[in-house]
């Protein structure tokens, strides 16, 4: 932080005007509203944007499937929502569809934090290492949770159990269509998650109720979206949770953000190479 210093000639008292100078204003006299609603509008702020994202990740994959499904209606009829259910087709446009909802949400959390171009959007969201921790280190530690996570998770899914999810069936319907799940999770996923959730929400969170109640509200909240994939298995839900809870207290307690995009990266990632390889794999141990 720079200071800037300026002199200032004094002019004896009563020379010229005879008055006296005015008193300084002092720092009680200020009104402190600004100090009470300023962090609530930053919460109003951050909200709509994730409620943007929201809306974006509802409405978007529809518009992208939406050619297909009128092309479908007028060769073959109304389908059924068992026919929508099983399509291979919509299934795949579904997936391919993240990715325009999530480059659209990016552009959205862009234009919010960095004021059109006119702040600097990385270090405004603090997507940085810890200045006591170097990359190297970081990163190390950032792969080992990463691992740490995906083992409880796989404790989880494996001794709780339960039925296969709306993700699961997806990820069946085609090769093409796990590929693209994969491409998703890896290459906008984490990233455009952790904007919102810990790069936006938690901070204007932390600044007005506090970095406990931030905690537990932006974790619920990114809990919950995924709950719709999940729903019919709570070991799943449980185990994404704790993802959730695990990613959000980093940024508590590092102030960055960097390092909860490793963990998210690194989890989905090894996820994501299972994913491709796992129909290879059960090819050649079958064949």
């Amino acid at each position: 932080m720079f200071t800037e210093e300026s002199s200032q000639q004094v002019t004896p008292l009563g020379e010229h005007t005879g008055e006296l100078p005015p008193p300084a204003p002092s720092e009680t006299s200020q009104p402190t509203h600004d100090k009470v609603e300023w962090p609530w509008i930053g919460v109003l702020k951050a909200l709509g944007l994730w409620f943007v994202s929201v809306l974006l990740l509802i409405f978007v994959p529809v518009i992208v499937a939406l050619p297909y499904l009128i092309y479908t209606w007028t060769t073959y009829g109304p389908p059924t929502p068992e026919a929508l259910g099983t399509d291979k087709t919509l299934l795949l446009l579904s997936v391919i569809a993240i990715i325009p909802t999530h480059l659209l949400t990016f552009f959205a959390i862009w234009l919010i934090v960095s004021r059109a171009g006119r702040e600097p959007f990385w270090k405004t969201v603090k997507f940085e290492w810890p200045q006591n921790v170097g990359p190297v280190i970081g990163s190390l530690c950032s792969i080992l949770l990463a691992i740490t996570l995906l083992v409880l998770a796989w404790l989880l899914t494996h001794f709780w159990g339960g039925d296969k999810t709306q993700l699961d069936l997806l990820i069946e319907s085609s090769l093409p269509a796990r590929f693209a799940t994969a491409f998703v999770a890896v290459a906008t996923a984490p990233l455009v998650e952790e904007l919102i959730y810990r790069g936006v929400l938690y901070p204007a969170l932390e600044k007005a109720a506090g970095m406990g109640v931030a905690i537990v509200m932006v974790s619920l909240l990114f809990a919950g979206v995924h709950v719709l994939q999940y729903k019919n298995n709570l070991s799943v839900i449980a185990a994404i949770t704790l993802l959730s809870f695990t990613l959000t207290v980093t940024r508590a307690l590092t102030g960055k953000l960097l390092p909860s995009f490793i963990i998210h990266l690194v989890f989905n990632g090894i996820q994501a190479v299972v994913l491709v390889l796992g129909p290879f794999l059960e090819k050649s141990a079958t064949g």
